[in-house]
């Protein structure tokens, strides 16, 4: 089952008891606030997990259908890692 904002945002309202629109701008600062604070800094989120900002390294790349080689720039990508708590709910 893949979750989408809208499936997050209808199960926020239905446990909260708000409606679609306060669960929405619940939803969106909370996630707002997880984009602007990785920028600076990792943000742990107890028996959840933490997210983190890693660069990747340039790097040589190639197109496979022409076999062109080209230059992959580096790049900074948002990672999430999991808790052991979420790890081990899972398993």
């Amino acid at each position: 089952m893949n979750l989408s904002k809208k499936n997050l945002n209808e199960n926020i309202s239905r446990k909260t008891g708000a409606s679609i629109e306060d669960s929405s701008k619940m939803l969106e600062s909370f996630l707002s606030i997880i984009k602007k604070n990785t920028r600076s800094k990792n943000v742990k989120l107890a028996s959840f997990g933490s997210f983190q900002y890693k660069k990747t390294l340039e790097r040589q790349g190639r197109n496979p259908k022409t076999k062109e080689l080209y230059i992959i720039p580096v790049a900074r990508k948002l990672f999430f890692k999991a808790s052991n708590t979420i790890k081990a709910a899972i398993n």
